[in-house]
């Protein structure tokens, strides 16, 4: 009876965590104003996922088991919490992109919300957890001025200016469970929803106004709905210490609730009609099948010694050739990604020596992007890392990571290269909890 009343407590406390944990940071999820014109396009530009340790090591992270990291892509690796552990984990991001094109650059700089994870034991066998993570971002700002003389100007149009504007992100909530099945073998599962709202705006503007109708147009699409990950992680000892780590997750493709609403109007600078204004077109439909997202593989192999180095390889599949996105018809395609990335730790536990208690990490990325523009499917390059300060007789620690990223483009079919400069800081909170004091 008393096993029985103990078991239902850390239920209800682990439930009221979750639930508070939503209620609290459902709506923190913001946008990167990082301003790619590829994000124009399906939904946008996708976020690099995991946590900022993961990220230092290229993004590797199916296989990847630890007592203090939130491998989320993997629910199985949840198992690897201590059985009295709570860990919180708080990530910030800030990146510089710089758009090439031919002779001519443009830069833009933000900071924004990266991750909100916390996980913790239920059981010696079952451990949860539950995160907030940015999915996309849509944001976008194209603006231009064509006057006499320019390339675009003719006297049936005369002087005429284009704003192009595109906002709104969409965000990943998810809880999910790892249950240990033997000693080496564990299994998980994350219930996943995603949420949020992509607006796109195209104006056109005539300096002839008194002459002219102007045009303006607003898009929008927003997305609601769940899907499941599964994985499971097989852990071995070789010899004193060393170890390997094989895992595999796979995210099913899945059928989202998705709205997609036009509105096109033309205006002059006169309020009344018959001039202004004068809508040309506009409806919206909501369907609850025209939004497809792919299916994903991630394979993954970690091996080291324990508490000193680690060195893994992971590889992503997604099939987007399948995928279909509500009121678009831009060309996506299947995905391949190859990341690789090591971690070296001189002294974990030194208490004498402070750098020797630094975790640094290198790795890199190559990776085909889903958007396909102009016949040609973007490439994306990438070359981090990172390391992690321990506080001192603690688990919990502040991550640091660096990454550049290279999406190519094919410049003679009028795709621009960018260059994104990332650096990110996140505080790792290691503590106990169901931990009795014996004294007060």
């Amino acid at each position: 009876m008393a096993l029985i009343l103990f078991w239902n407590t850390m239920c209800r406390k682990a439930v009221y965590i979750i639930i508070s944990f939503v209620i609290t940071f459902s709506n923190l999820h913001g946008q990167k104003l990082i301003n790619s014109p590829y994000a124009r396009f399906n939904i946008g530009i996708l976020n690099p996922q995991g946590t900022l340790r993961s990220l230092g090591m290229g993004g590797i992270s199916t296989a990847m088991r630890d007592n203090n990291t939130i491998s989320f892509s993997n629910p199985a690796s949840y198992t690897s919490f201590d059985t009295t552990s709570f860990v919180f984990d708080m990530g910030m991001d800030l990146s510089r992109l710089k758009l090439l094109n031919g002779n001519a650059s443009f830069s833009s700089t933000d900071m924004n919300f990266r991750h909100l994870l916390l996980g913790f034991p239920i059981s010696k066998r079952i451990d949860i957890a539950a995160g907030l993570i940015p999915f996309s971002n849509g944001y976008y700002y194209i603006a231009e001025k064509i006057t006499k003389g320019q390339p675009g100007w003719n006297e049936t149009t005369g002087d005429y200016s284009t704003q192009h504007k595109g906002s709104g992100s969409i965000t990943s909530l998810f809880a999910g469970a790892g249950v240990k099945i033997t000693k080496n073998i564990s299994l998980g599962i994350n219930i996943t929803t995603l949420f949020g709202k992509l607006t796109r705006l195209n104006q056109y503007e005539f300096a002839e106004n008194t002459t002219s109708f102007n045009q303006n147009s607003v898009e929008s699409f927003s997305i609601t709905g769940f899907n499941a990950d599964f994985g499971t992680q097989y852990t071995a000892t070789i010899k004193k210490d060393y170890f390997i780590n094989a895992g595999i997750s796979y995210t099913p493709q899945k059928n989202y609730k998705s709205t997609h609403d036009f509105f096109k109007e033309r205006y002059t600078i006169y309020y009344y009609p018959p001039y202004s204004p004068d809508t040309l077109a506009n409806y919206g439909s909501t369907t609850t099948d025209s939004t497809r997202l792919p299916d994903v593989l991630k394979l993954g192999v970690l091996f080291g010694k324990k508490d000193k180095i680690a060195f893994g390889i992971d590889y992503v599949i997604s099939g987007w050739n399948n995928a279909r996105i509500h009121g678009s018809d831009a060309p996506m395609a299947n995905t391949r990604t190859l990341m690789a990335g090591l971690e070296y730790i001189p002294d974990k536990y030194s208490n004498t020596n402070f750098l020797k208690r630094i975790e640094y990490r290198l790795g890199g990325r190559i990776s085909d992007n889903y958007l396909v523009l102009n016949g040609v499917q973007l490439k994306e390059y990438s070359a981090t890392a990172g390391f992690a300060i321990r506080l001192k007789n603690s688990y919990s620690k502040a991550t640091f990571y660096f990454d550049y990223t290279r999406r190519q483009g094919d410049l003679s079919k009028g795709l621009h290269n960018e260059d994104i400069f990332s650096v990110g800081a996140s505080l790792n909170l290691y503590d106990f909890w169901f931990v009795k004091r014996k004294y007060e």
